[in-house]
Formats: structure tokens, sequence, C-alpha cells
């Protein structure tokens, strides 16, 4: 990197760690700039990190693709797969299926038909390469942006659920594509049997994986801080595995994140989940920061290396394949639309009819990234003993233009559309508010059954107990008022008490501070319950949301 004229005489790989951490303070940055100007980050990062790559102490920050695939890549395709819904994803299966595999493979065929017969000298097979480079939207940009704007919640599910399927498709696709440029030979029965055979395997190699591990969570003497340390080498675990046979570290990761998910319950104990979340949280904001800054960091390196063809050109081949990627996802959207309501007349679908709003944003919200330029970097230099690898530098060039115009483009303009075209949430039968009431009410009322059971109904001895039997049955009528004026739609009181019980925390913790001062009190006991409130307005805060 360029940071090293700072500090000449330490250790080189140290060097890469200051320069770690020189990018992680710029990342925090730039991401603050972004909520004063309340834009999704990834789309601040790339262009902060655009015009820093013109500044020379930067300029010769560049991205190693084993890097991003292996260090980067399994910790947020796992921790996606962490947060997302198995409830959601099987109920969207078909809809997840078909934008992840049959689009990206469409994707990536009119970008190889287009490109060959557009660009001079490109043949079909480097039409696939980089087709199989750009198929792929990146999710992180589009759930940023859509978090922001009121969207239904099955739109953003979709996304994400594509997120987690669409990298393997693609990345097998290139990694056909590359071995047909190499050898120049394409044989497509052995590429779909080995096609199908690296996606079946990646996932049983991940739920292999995924198994062994929770075996281990749930029978070894763990503790917390094992079992945190467990879930950052399970990932990396799990794409090893799959890779080192050949077959998808990115499904392996998928597959095996989406059991562990659905076992956290049993496998973690409560202070394990409670700490893990904010563990992989930082992390993954970390990764993400840096993947976006150094994507924009990359545009000097890639600009050096065009060669013979001039910057204008290449531009102009970026432009119209990024056209051509925004028009193809758009009609295959719309496509899927049209086909899901075709098939309902002979299986049973989620949605008979999607209509067009849906369609519309989720053709839009295709944005590219990380994993697209990490694909073209790992493109090797040479085909063969001193034969330079045919256009690598115009691939490059051109998926880092695609990665610019659809992250900024698309990115900015994702809001607007979103806000234009007023996506229906259908399929929420009971209001999001509504539900949270239900669920509380219940768990009051279960709560109440549970203590005049275990006391066979008499009157509580323990004064501690009868004290929550009581509080519990005035939760119980609260919140039976509150569903009630949400039914009628009348202005509920729970948010006042919210904001009530938040400002009574903050005096309890002015109480603990000022109390810390004083001798006679031990400051480790006054830590834990500022601990104690702290986790009170967590859970205030979350209900608020």
């Amino acid at each position: 990197m360029g940071f090293q004229y700072f500090y000449p005489n330490i250790h080189p790989m140290l060097n890469h760690f200051i320069d770690y951490v020189f990018l992680i303070l710029i990342v925090l940055a730039f991401v603050m700039i972004a909520n004063k100007l309340r834009l999704a980050y990834p789309i601040v990062l790339v262009v902060g990190g655009l015009a820093l790559s013109f500044i020379s102490l930067f300029s010769q920050v560049t991205i190693d693709p084993e890097l991003v695939f292996f260090l980067f890549l399994p910790p947020l395709l796992y921790e996606a797969a962490w947060q997302t819904s198995w409830k959601e994803f099987w109920k969207w299966r078909r809809v997840i299926t078909g934008f992840a595999f049959p689009i990206v493979i469409i994707t990536a065929c009119v970008i190889a038909f287009v490109s060959n017969a557009f660009i001079p000298g490109f043949t079909l097979a480097m039409g696939f390469l980089l087709g199989g480079i750009i198929s792929p939207p990146d999710a992180i940009s589009a759930t940023t942006i859509m978090r922001q704007v009121n969207v239904p919640k099955s739109l953003v599910s979709i996304i994400e659920g594509e997120s987690l399927l669409n990298d393997a498709s693609s990345l097998i696709i290139f990694r056909f594509a590359l071995a047909a440029v190499v050898t120049g030979q394409f044989h497509f029965q052995e590429a779909a049997t080995s096609f199908f055979l690296v996606i079946v395997m990646g996932i049983l190699i991940g739920l292999l994986v995924g198994a062994i591990f929770y075996l281990i969570h749930r029978w070894l003497p763990t503790t917390t801080p094992i079992e945190i340390v467990l879930t950052l080498v399970t990932p990396y675990c799990m794409y090893y595995a799959a890779e080192h046979f050949h077959f998808s570290g990115v499904l392996a990761v998928v597959s095996g994140g989406l059991l562990l998910s659905s076992k956290r319950q049993s496998m973690l104990n409560f202070r394990s989940r409670i700490e893990g979340i904010n563990v992989w949280s930082n992390l993954v904001f970390v990764l993400n920061g840096l993947v976006f800054l150094l994507i924009g960091l990359q545009l000097p390196s890639i600009t050096q290396q065009l060669g013979d063809i001039s910057l204008g050109t290449a531009i102009r081949y970026g432009l119209v394949i990024s056209l051509v990627l925004i028009v193809t996802r758009m009609l295959c959207t719309f496509g899927t639309s049209l086909f899901t309501r075709m098939m309902s007349n002979f299986i049973t679908v989620q949605d008979a009819n999607p209509g067009w709003r849906g369609p519309l944003v989720a053709g839009w919200a295709g944005m590219r990234g990380v994993v697209s330029l990490a694909a073209a970097l790992s493109i090797p230099l040479f085909i063969s003993e001193g034969q330079p690898f045919p256009h690598r530098n115009l691939i490059l060039f051109i998926t880092f233009i695609v990665i610019l115009v659809t992250l900024v483009f698309q990115g900015l303009t994702l809001p607007w559309v979103i806000r234009k075209v007023k996506p229906e949430d259908r399929y929420t039968i009971i209001p999001e508010h509504k539900q949270e009431l239900i669920i509380q009410k219940k768990i009051a009322h279960a709560s109440i059954q549970f203590l005049q059971g275990k006391f066979n109904g008499d009157q509580f001895k323990n004064d501690h107990v009868n004290n929550l039997h009581a509080r519990l049955k005035l939760d119980m009528n609260f919140f039976n008022r509150e569903i009630e004026e949400v039914t009628n739609g009348n202005e509920n009181t729970l948010k006042d008490f919210q904001l009530t019980y938040l400002e009574l925390l903050e005096q309890q913790r002015i109480l603990l501070v000022t109390m810390n001062h004083r001798a006679e009190f031990d400051e480790d006991l006054i830590r834990k319950y500022l601990s104690l409130i702290d986790l009170e307005e967590f859970k205030m805060r979350e209900k608020l949301l």
C-alpha cells in the first residue's frame, strides 16, 4: 500500500497492519459523512475511495483477490446467512432461486453475446467470463438503502435471499469460462454435470461442517469467549473444506450458516448470543467498509493497465455493458413475474399475481460490488508461460465501470424509485406494531399461567413472586387496551411510556455515576448496575424501532 514512507523501518507485516488501521479510520470518517448526508454508506465509500485514489499516497493501494475471497467473503456470507430468516427464505424459495440461478445465467449469456459482437477481439468464452464476473448483484448496498426507505419486508427478504445464492452461481460460470479461455475447449455436457456437482457437493459439505460445529457447541465444555471464537472460525472451515475439493465454498458457507442459524437457541447460551451479535455486527461493519473503500481505490492501477486501448474507448465499452446489464436485469425480473403468474395455473405459488411494482424495485436494486471486482482481479496474468491472458486489463476496467455506474447511479436513485413506485406490502396480515403488542401480551399471559400452575393457584408465599404476578397482570390489561386502540386507529400510549422509561433509565444512570464518586461504593458493583441499565435501554430502544 502507499503509507510506508511514514514508517520505513518497520517490519513489512506491521506495515500492512498499520495501512489497514489508516483505512479503517478513513472508513469511519466516510460513514459519518454518509450518515450526515443520509446516504447509504457503500455509495459514499466507493465515491470517497475513487476521490482518494487520485492522491499519490493512496494511488498504489490494491486488492489482493485471494484476500477478498478467503478473508472477507466467508464471514460476510456467514453473517448474511445467520441474519436471514429461514422461514422467509423458504416462503420465497421459488422467487429467490429464480433470481439467483436463471437470471444470473441469462445475464451472463446476454453479456457474452453482446461483448463478443461489440468489443473487437473478444471471443465468446471471454464474454462468458465477463458475464460471470458482473452478473451477481451486491445485496449489501441494496438492503442498506431499503432499510432507510419504507419497503415491504417480503421484497427485502427476496433480495437478501438472492444475495446468498447468486455469488455461487456466478462464480461457477466464471470458473468454467476461465477454463474455456485457458484451454480453448468447452464441453457443454461435462460443464453442465460439473455445474450441478459443484452446487450439490458445496451444499453437502457446508451442512456437514455445520453439523460438526453444532455438536462441538452442544457437547464440549465451551465458554462464551470460546463459543464466539468458534463462530468466527466456522465460515472459514466451511469455505476451505469445499474449495479444497473444488466445490462451491460460497454455497458451503451459505448452507452451513442457515443450518446453524436455525439452531442458535439450542447451541448458544444467552450470553453468547448477546455478545456474539455485538462482535459480529462490528466485524461485518469493518469488513464491508474496507471492501467498498478498496473498490474505489482501484481506479489508478486498473487504468494504468489498459495498454493499447484508449481510456475513452474503454469507458464507452464499460458504459454500454452497464446499460445492457441494467436492462437485462429489469427484463428478467419482469419475466420472472410473468412466469410466476403463468405457473400459478399449474402449481401452488406464494403470489399468483406479483404485479409490476415489486419486480421494478427488485430490478433496479441490482448494484454490483466486491465479488465482481475480486473475481476480475483473480484472472491469471498468463494463459501459459509467456502468453498473456487476452484482454485481462480491459475486463478489469469494464468491471470497475459497471460497479461504479450501478452502485452510484442506481444506488442514489433507488430511494427515489421506491418513493415513486410505492411497492405494496400485500403479505403482512397483521401490522407490525400490532404484532409486537400481541407477542408481548401472549408472553405475559403464558407467564401468568406458568406461575399459577406452579403454585396451584394459591396465594404466592414469596413476596417477589407476588410482585411479579401483579406486574404481569397489569401488563396484560395494558396490552389489551393498546391492541384495541391500534385496531380502532387511535393514538396509543405505549410510545409515551417507552420514552418516559428511557428518561427514567437516564436518571438512574446519573445517580450511579454520582454514587461512584463516593469512596464507600465499589466501582465494579456500580459498573454492574450501569451495564444492567444499558441492557434495559437496549431492550426498550429495540421495541421503539
